[in-house]
């Protein structure tokens, strides 16, 4: 099945317009999802749109509504939202160019990956991705999209771009309120140092298969289990115990020295761990 593209539309830079589709780069993976059941019965719980002193009402009956006061709305159809068009739906602008190491972590929210619609659009679309890569920089505008308009970068990936949606400066915190209370003497350099070797060794090239959700496994064993039990009686498992007390450290020196030279780095580890399993299997 094809992927459905998120957006539709036009990158605009200057006077040239290029037509492209924006499709999501992320999925939602293994999540186990769960269901709400009744238990004597064993049968799903359903949802019921009801009205206080009404009961349950139609879909039909049901428009959106905006709370001005407590209890009183402003109503509003579908198509009047609909009627409520910005130019960002069609067109994505592209108005400003940073440097990407400019724009805070804190703000990256989720990535798309951005093709050209046609045979018609690729030229275009190569220069403009030549053209980022060349200057080192990052595109912003905006764009449109179910319902809010949203703050994007743009950057070179590979043959195509990557858009990168991100938060609006209302929408984040300033971490400082929470950093306050830190003390700002620097650590010994005997303790940094401890710490710097312990970093190194387990510095390794970032590969994100390497990293399981080990909470969606150890669910899938649960359920396996229960499924094939008899009875319904419920399976609770402890979890395993730490290798070491989780109390604070009181000797950081002396967990420091012992941490060092008993590591190694995850993703080496981890490969030849699952190249053992292929063996084995």
């Amino acid at each position: 099945m094809a992927a459905r593209a998120y957006w539709q539309g036009q990158i605009r830079l200057a006077l040239v317009s290029i037509p492209v589709e924006i499709y999501s780069a992320s999925k939602s993976g293994s999540k186990i999802r769960f269901n709400q059941i009744h238990e004597p019965t064993g049968k799903r719980i359903s949802y019921e749109k009801v009205v206080a002193g009404v009961g349950p009402v139609d879909r039909d009956e049901i428009i959106k509504g905006y709370e001005i006061s407590k209890g009183e709305y402003v109503l509003l159809e579908d198509e009047e939202i609909e009627a409520v068009k910005i130019e960002s739906r069609k067109t994505l602008e592209l108005v400003q160019f940073v440097e990407q190491c400019e724009i805070d972590p804190l703000y990256f929210e989720k990535p798309y990956y951005v093709a050209p619609k046609d045979e018609l659009a690729e030229e275009a679309f190569v220069v403009l991705r030549e053209a980022l890569r060349k200057a080192k920089k990052v595109a912003l505008g905006q764009l449109s999209v179910r319902g809010s308009e949203k703050l994007v970068a743009i950057k070179p990936c590979g043959k195509g771009l990557l858009l990168e949606t991100l938060r609006y400066a209302d929408e984040v915190r300033a971490g400082q309120a929470f950093f306050d209370d830190i003390d700002e003497t620097k650590p010994k350099k005997e303790l940094l140092d401890l710490a710097t070797t312990l970093i190194e060794e387990k510095s390794a090239p970032f590969d994100a298969s390497e990293f399981e959700d080990r909470y969606v496994e150890a669910l899938r064993r649960l359920i396996d289990k229960k499924a094939k039990s008899k009875g319904g009686k419920a399976v609770i498992e402890d979890a395993d115990a730490p290798d070491s007390g989780g109390g604070n450290v009181i000797d950081l020196m002396a967990a420091l020295k012992k941490s060092v030279g008993e590591t190694k780095p995850r993703a080496k580890s981890s490969g030849r761990a699952k190249a053992s399993r292929k063996k084995s299997a």
